[in-house]
């Protein structure tokens, strides 16, 4: 009897994304640490749009037109920008009903690379349950790809990816062959009573530690603060 399920797969990298692009009709992008946590905080406060740019240089144009931009390097909010990735800077009163800018060191390099997908969304845990149950409702083959930090492999991003994965598959309508993807569900399998405790030790919250940026890094490792979708359209992401 044929398999009629759908695929969801996890890609680590964006680097790695070349070996699965076009075989997914919706990929989601994570970057639990800080840029799609903040981007879905953005939403729930209710920013009109956010353009995600890869480079510095896009940014600082769009800044010139009089946008209100946000830009991370390293952790860090590149000099000259009006604030970083955090998602308390998503917050504020006055960026509601705005269009807002970003750019980061990893989660904007991934929404670029998956552009051309016929459907790409912002996956975080603080969205992971009205994310999940979106996605079931497409029924159509579904890749995480996780941000990474520069190129590399990340734990907290996988998590999510595997998070994402277990809900899917539990509902029996998907399947998944990559051995990405099984790594992905083991490991949140492992961390998923305590993010905070397992990923104590991951690189990332290391250097946001190193940062003072611990109230974020609890934030984004919350599970379930917002129930919007972010989506992009036309080169911005808008809320489903």
């Amino acid at each position: 009897m044929e398999d009629t399920r759908k695929h969801i797969e996890v890609c680590f990298t964006p680097g790695e994304y070349e070996y699965f692009k076009n075989e997914y009709e919706i990929v989601v992008v994570i970057d639990v640490l800080r840029a799609t946590s903040a981007i879905c905080s953005a939403f729930n406060n209710g920013v009109s749009a956010l353009i995600p740019v890869p480079t510095v240089e896009e940014a600082r144009e769009y800044q010139a037109k009089g946008y209100l931009v946000g830009a991370e390097r390293k952790g860090q909010i590149v000099e000259g920008f009006d604030f970083g990735n955090s998602p308390y800077s998503y917050m504020k009163e006055e960026l509601k009903g705005k269009e807002v800018v970003l750019s980061t060191t990893n989660g904007t390099k991934a929404i670029n690379i998956a552009k051309d997908a016929d459907t790409v969304v912002i996956g975080a845990l603080s969205n992971l349950d009205a994310l999940c149950a979106w996605l079931i409702e497409q029924d159509k083959n579904v890749l995480c790809l996780c941000s990474g930090w520069q190129d590399k492999f990340n734990l907290e991003d996988t998590i999510c990816a595997g998070a994402i994965m277990e809900q899917l598959i539990a509902t029996g309508k998907y399947t998944s062959d990559e051995d990405s993807s099984i790594a992905a569900k083991y490991l949140y399998l492992s961390a998923k009573d305590n993010y905070m405790g397992y990923l104590k030790s991951s690189s990332h919250r290391r250097r946001l530690k190193n940062l003072n940026l611990n109230e974020d890094i609890k934030y984004c490792l919350t599970p379930n603060q917002t129930d919007v979708i972010p989506i992009l359209k036309n080169g911005k992401l808008v809320k489903i």
